[in-house]
């Protein structure tokens, strides 16, 4: 996208009020975009319910700004015909209940034709109850594996995100042959946690691991030194961390501290930028994770090149984060589909959005027909020591890139479909 001096001013003025409604916990649109006057019902709108505030609000924003991007560039390119795009971004708090409140005001009071956002399970599974009972088509950018199943899945349901089940296998088949067969499970003890923790079993069970050690811990837990001590004598080959945010970085520091990463290896099945910037080069360094994206790509991919310059061109040259390029990916393949159908009719758009081919970032994406499933690579990366960093975005280095391939799915009839 070719950014003039004036757009840069529009975006660093829009940026600065996304920032500052965040920390207000305020609902947001987004009316920084210069654009002709056209009549609401008009708009082609998109709702993205997001957690503003709350502990995922650095993911969220980068949703936010991202997903803003999308619209910008449909905009930019002359819309639908002239007709524009609206993004109307709300602050869902990280609660299911505020979730669904909020999805409902934006298709029954702002109208909006689609909804994309996200970033828990629970709350993208409340945000797609609303959608499904009201016809609307929701793509999350939020990682499940219970979004895809027969008592979630429907016609108007897609997920851009990875699931834990992807994530979690693609790391597996990765570290089990390199690192040893004798697995421990650190495992957040929610949904989210046993996913992880079904989706390394799963790719273990055909390379012959053995489980020595699987223990539970509370979400948000601060203290882990009642449950590493029962990994460490067992003495793992590979721990795999299937927790997130906090839970993961304080149960990697406590670990640390006991010296076991010297002892085993230590893989995660998500390893978030913003959560390896916030944690730190030591703590991380040598952890082997999976991701959707990593800015770096940009040296082997002409699309990420294209999407890290649009963010930096709007944060300051900071590069976006994974979960920033959900965002991105998610309201973008709508207004793909949109520009195919050449509207905004549901059932058209559903069908579109099932033959779409997209690359928008990181290189070929489609949607399974039968579960809605974006298709796509799964990148393993490992932390960089911190002397290895040539600035501080230069955290992780990827190891490998497993091709988009459906045979990292689990099969529709698994799912129940």
């Amino acid at each position: 996208m070719d950014y003039t001096k004036k757009d840069k001013r529009l975006e660093l003025r829009r940026r600065e009020f996304l920032l500052a409604a965040a920390a207000g916990g305020v609902a947001i649109t987004s009316p920084w975009i210069a654009r002709p006057a056209f009549a609401a019902e008009e708009t082609i709108k998109i709702g993205l319910p997001v957690p503003l505030t709350g502990p995922y609000g650095s993911e969220a924003r980068g949703q936010a700004i991202c997903a803003q991007i999308a619209v910008d560039q449909f905009n930019a390119a002359g819309g639908l015909n002239g007709r524009m795009a609206e993004l109307l971004v709300r602050d869902d708090k990280l609660k299911a209940g505020e979730a669904a409140t909020r999805t409902m005001e934006l298709i029954e009071k702002d109208n909006a034709d689609f909804i994309c956002g996200s970033l828990s399970a629970s709350v993208q599974l409340a945000v797609n109850s609303v959608c499904v009972e009201r016809g609307k088509i929701y793509n999350s950018i939020s990682q499940s594996d219970a979004i895809n199943e027969a008592g979630n899945a429907s016609k108007y349901t897609f997920h851009e995100a990875l699931n834990p089940h992807m994530t979690a296998g693609a790391v597996g088949r990765y570290a089990f042959p390199k690192y040893g067969k004798r697995v421990a499970f650190l495992i957040a003890d929610y949904a989210y946690g046993h996913e992880m923790a079904a989706g390394f079993k799963a790719a273990g069970e055909e390379l012959g691991i053995e489980v020595v050690a699987e223990v539970k811990h509370p979400l948000a837990s601060k203290d882990f030194s009642t449950f590493l001590p029962q990994i460490q004598a067992a003495k793992p080959d590979v721990l795999c961390l299937c927790n997130f945010g906090f839970d993961q970085l304080n149960s990697l520091k406590q670990a640390a501290s006991f010296g076991m990463k010297e002892q085993m290896q230590m893989v995660a099945p998500a390893l978030l930028y913003n959560q390896r910037r916030a944690g730190g080069a030591d703590v991380y360094s040598g952890v082997i994770g999976g991701a959707n994206y990593y800015w770096g790509l940009e040296d082997q991919v002409a699309s990420a090149k294209a999407f890290n310059d649009a963010v930096r061109a709007t944060t300051d040259g900071a590069p976006p984060s994974d979960y920033g390029a959900y965002g991105y990916a998610g309201v973008g393949a709508i207004l793909d589909a949109v520009k195919v159908v050449g509207g905004t009719d549901t059932d058209a758009v559903i069908e579109a959005l099932e033959g779409l081919k997209y690359d928008k970032y990181k290189g070929p994406e489609y949607f399974r027909k039968c579960d809605h499933q974006a298709v796509q690579s799964v990148f393993i990366i490992e932390s960089k020591e911190a002397a290895d960093m040539k600035d501080e975005y230069d955290v992780f280095r990827i190891l490998q890139t497993d091709e988009p391939n459906e045979e990292m799915l689990r099969s529709c009839q698994a799912l129940g479909l």
